[in-house]
């Protein structure tokens, strides 16, 4: 591997970061809102099957939802309080999921429920896999997926390197640079148990550059001996993908249609390692995250810890919100989605709810949309060297076959970087979640 060259990857780009307005805010405890909902589906894979009924009492962090299967994970009461209902919510993606509606005693001291401690320096791999799994940890990033089920090790296949992504490429969101600042002790606990669990004798950390202090808070907490180092990369988006992230790090490349076990090593969110070191000590499970609430139409901005399940009409009334707000996104603006309720819960995978006027969005919504010119910006930034824009030219004419097998369709993480540069503003990403979809719905009919 040549040591001279740049620790970063090809192509990306360089959105405005906007993360000084939160990036120095202290993490806050949001206050509980009256009513939360649970739902069962929070990750991919199968959902939750409750184990509680209307009208039970529950404690905060009680076990409320058993996994289904192994990829599944439990779910935990987010507040003591009254299971008043068990039913349909709905829930990012448009469609309606089971979930269960808790009332918090509103006197109650909210204490969390502890249950068997999982020890890293005498528990087994199995063990850990199977705490992590109780626990209800998923992947904090956004991705959503069950830590346990990444962190069990095919036969085969072993690990050598663990990446833990701090990078946080993600405009708006500062929740990330928060946990590594403020809780740095309980990353560098939650670390033992991953390496323990794969195999892995080094760990990297990898932080960004517009993240010094986290950086520096970090160093000086990793212990001696320890096989853990920390990397600061050149500041891009999407560093965080986790393919683009261990090309940068480790100077290997995943291919097509294979994952980082491909080439020995695993990558696991920051935040997911640090509740995993704050959790699995106490036998505690997930009942809240750290979240950046923020964007232009936000008033009281900041990086705040919520509980799951409170509403997302509860938290923006609560900050406080413009009077011209006209978009929502749950995560950042370049890979987050916009809602269409307000309505829906806070889940294990919400980095984020930024908000904004029509100061931001009635640029592009107020510019039609224009044929291609084929200018090859899109191609340029693709970090995976993808053509966006034969891809976008076949989506319009529904050959979703053809993106597949000639142009690879399902390699595309859907960063956004395509949509960002594109001067004829076409959707490209949205165009490219549609056929993705058509391609799956294919399949299982097939």
């Amino acid at each position: 591997m040549n040591i001279f060259r740049s620790k970063t990857f090809a192509h990306g780009i360089h959105p405005p970061e906007s993360k000084d307005d939160t990036s120095g805010l202290p993490i806050r405890q949001f206050p509980f809102a009256p009513s939360l909902v649970v739902p069962l589906s929070q990750h991919i894979g199968k959902p939750a099957v409750a184990v509680v009924r209307e009208g039970q009492e529950v404690t905060r962090g009680q076990c409320i939802a058993k996994h289904d299967g192994f990829v599944s994970v439990a779910m935990h009461a987010p507040a003591s309080g009254i299971v008043c209902h068990i039913g349909l919510t709905p829930s990012i993606t448009g469609k309606m999921v089971p979930g269960i509606f808790i009332e918090p005693f509103p006197a109650s001291t909210q204490e969390i429920m502890e249950g068997a401690a999982c020890d890293a320096s005498t528990a087994d791999s199995e063990e850990i896999v199977a705490a992590v799994q109780q626990a209800g940890v998923v992947g904090l990033g956004g991705a959503g997926f069950p830590t346990h089920a990444k962190l069990r090790i095919p036969e085969g296949k072993f690990v050598d390197t663990l990446v833990i992504n701090g990078a946080e490429c993600e405009p708006y969101l500062t929740t990330d640079h928060r946990v590594m600042l403020e809780h740095s002790v309980d990353v560098m606990a939650g670390i033992p148990y991953l390496m323990k669990a794969t195999g892995a004798t080094r760990t990297i950390i990898a932080v960004e550059a517009n993240k010094p202090d986290a950086a520096e808070t970090l160093r000086a907490t990793i212990p001696d001996g320890s096989g853990i180092e920390l990397e600061v990369l050149p500041v891009k988006y999407p560093q965080g993908a986790e393919k683009l992230l261990i090309t940068a790090l480790l100077d290997r490349e995943i291919p097509s249609g294979g994952l980082p076990l491909d080439v020995h090593a695993l990558c696991v969110n920051v935040a997911t390692t640090a509740e995993i070191g704050q959790l699995l000590p106490h036998g505690k499970g997930i009942q809240e995250r750290v979240i950046t609430v923020g964007g232009p139409a936000v008033k009281n901005k900041g990086n705040y810890r919520i509980q799951i399940g409170t509403p997302l009409r509860f938290v923006l009334e609560t900050v406080g919100v413009e009077d011209d707000i006209t978009r929502v996104f749950l995560g950042g603006p370049m890979m987050g989605q916009a809602v269409s309720s307000l309505d829906i819960p806070i889940t294990k995978g919400t980095t984020g709810v930024i908000a904004f006027t029509t100061r931001e969005t009635g640029f592009r919504d107020g510019h039609p949309q224009y044929p291609c010119i084929r200018c090859g910006y899109c191609v340029d930034a693709c970090p995976i060297f993808l053509n966006p824009s034969q891809l976008g030219l076949l989506a319009e004419q529904d050959h979703y076959r053809r993106m597949v097998d000639d142009f690879h369709l399902m390699d595309c993480f859907e960063c956004g970087c395509c949509t960002f540069v594109c001067p004829s503003h076409i959707p490209l990403v949205q165009q490219f979640r549609i056929a993705k979809a058509a391609v799956r719905k294919m399949k299982v009919t097939a």
